[in-house]
This record gives structure tokens, C-alpha cells and sequence, in this order.
């Protein structure tokens, strides 16, 4: 049971060591955006999270009039 700790802890390491390294390596030195409200490629579909969605329907949001009945 221990052996298997101490191997996940070496793999999570050499994990982390990786992300590490293509951090320092690559142009920018960061990680791609993930969040659909800051991510290029959805913002040009027009794809929004769903803080922003909800915010727009509540903007768009119309009552129904019951009374004409």
C-alpha cells in the first residue's frame, strides 16, 4: 500500500515538473485560457458561460400579461 502512494506522488511530481517545463518553454509562459468567457475561439461563435447568458436573458426578459385574458 505504501509502494503505490510513493508512486503516485513520483507520477504527480513528474507531472507537475512537466507542466513546469512547457511553461518555461513555450512563447508566452502560460496557460491556455479555458474559461469560455475569456476563450477566443468561443467568443467568436458566440458562445457565452452561463453567468453571461443568464445576464442577457434577464435583460431580454419580458413578462407575460395574463390579465388579457
Amino acid at each position: 500500500m505504501l509502494i503505490v502512494i510513493i508512486l503516485a506522488i513520483i507520477l504527480l511530481g513528474v507531472a507537475l515538473v512537466g507542466l513546469g517545463i512547457s511553461m518555461i518553454i513555450k512563447k508566452n509562459g502560460k496557460f491556455p485560457e479555458i474559461h469560455i468567457g475569456k476563450n477566443k475561439a468561443m467568443k467568436e461563435r458566440g458562445i457565452h458561460c452561463a453567468n453571461t447568458t443568464d445576464r442577457l436573458e434577464r435583460e431580454n426578459y419580458k413578462p407575460i400579461d395574463l390579465s388579457q385574458k
